[in-house]
């Protein structure tokens, strides 16, 4: 499958396209990009040029996270189930989710079989670091919006997917309960861990501070009477016994600063985007601290506030982008930028593309190009987007 004619433009600091007609492109590395679209899946060696690697499933439009790992295994997960490929699409292999005591964790039975919960889908690009030579997949699910009431977990795979444990799971949400619509509600069947007080709606992102050799998460959305769903975490792996230890460094109110996403280590310092809605005022805008000093408002650095709430961002070789959420923005596509680490930004506005939040920021691929998802609303899929700055400062020594 080759590709046809791409969108281009530009701004004063990056070139952009859309990504070509073909499979919808759910994931890159390097040169490889996996892809889904009507009862397919795919692998292209080439950025998305061609798509020689294809197998059919079934199930491809429900497909809402993957993960290409740095050995070439491929894992991917529909609303609730995973597979794994090790031969670049040849064959796959269902995964099943494994607890802290290593018992089958189990998708729960849907009240209503269509809204089965979005287990594995996540709003965050970068999912995977080098923990002390090895890699490791960690990422938290972003649910409770779209295909029925979920569980919200933090997941992760220490061999290139083969095996997936749980490194957390949050507890019972009263009011995310699942009772058959796509979000849940205050009615129905209880969902988590029923011996853990902290409940969320869902994990907006997790990260990890190899100065500290620890993992951050933060979590959204609500205030409610009987406790707070804006959490961030903090959590240490013991590779040695298999297993975590977290503690909740704060809970906050959805007004606030720490209702976040985009967490981001930089030489030891600790990079977030506020998320700040619900009622004024807001608390908005580009964080920086040391991770010690989360908790303390008047130790924080604000780089910048686009003044609108967005959870999303990334920060790579000295060049931070993040994003407008639509609804609440001024801008149709709202894109934000720095190329010197934070020291100058600036906002556009890619109207082109009609009301759109930019999500899921992926590292640059082998041609410089980040990969972003655009989605209508904030997060119902609509295309993919390409971005590649005009100018890369040079890496700090």
């Amino acid at each position: 499958m080759t590709t046809g004619q791409e969108h281009m433009g530009e701004t004063d600091h990056f070139w952009y396209r859309l990504q070509p007609p073909g499979p919808y492109m759910a994931s890159q590395r390097g040169n490889k990009a996996f892809g889904r679209s009507h009862g397919t899946i795919y692998l292209s060696e080439d950025n998305g040029r061609t798509w020689p690697c294809r197998l059919p499933f079934s199930d491809a439009r429900n497909i809402v996270f993957s993960h290409i790992f740095k050995n070439g295994n491929i894992l991917f997960g529909t609303r609730a189930r995973l597979f794994l490929s090790q031969d670049n699409l040849k064959t796959i292999e269902p995964i099943t989710v494994k607890d802290a005591d290593g018992a089958d964790y189990l998708p729960h039975t849907p009240r209503n079989p269509d809204q089965p919960g979005w287990y594995f889908h996540t709003l965050s690009g970068v999912n995977s670091w080098d923990v002390n030579g090895d890699e490791m997949l960690v990422w938290g699910n972003y649910c409770n919006v779209l295909g029925g009431a979920t569980p919200v977990n933090i997941y992760y795979s220490t061999d290139q997917g083969r095996t997936v444990k749980i490194a957390y799971s949050f507890g019972q949400n009263p009011h995310r309960r699942d009772d058959g619509s796509p979000g849940g509600g205050p009615t129905g069947t209880l969902l988590g861990d029923p011996g853990n007080s902290v409940f969320c709606r869902h994990v907006h992102t997790v990260a990890y501070n190899p100065a500290e050799d620890a993992f951050y998460a933060c979590t959204g959305d609500g205030d409610w009477s009987d406790g707070f769903e804006c959490h961030w975490l903090r959590g240490v792996y013991d590779a040695r016994r298999d297993a975590w230890s977290w503690q909740v460094v704060l809970s906050d109110h959805l007004n606030s600063r720490y209702k976040a996403g985009g967490i981001t280590f930089v030489d030891g310092k600790l990079y977030w985007i506020s998320d700040s809605n619900g009622p004024e005022p807001y608390d908005r805008g580009v964080f920086r601290c040391d991770p010690a000093d989360l908790a303390n408002p008047e130790t924080h650095t604000l780089l910048f506030d686009p003044g609108v709430e967005s959870g999303n961002m990334i920060i790579q070789d000295g060049v931070i982008l993040a994003s407008h959420c639509a609804p609440a923005s001024p801008l149709a596509t709202g894109i934000i930028v720095s190329l010197d680490a934070g020291r100058t930004w600036a906002q556009y506005d890619l109207k082109e593309f009609g009301q759109r939040s930019p999500v899921c920021f992926q590292e640059k691929n082998g041609e410089g190009w980040f990969r972003v998802e655009l989605r209508s609303g904030w997060i119902q899929y609509g295309e993919v987007l390409f971005i590649k700055p005009k100018h890369v400062p040079p890496k700090t020594p």
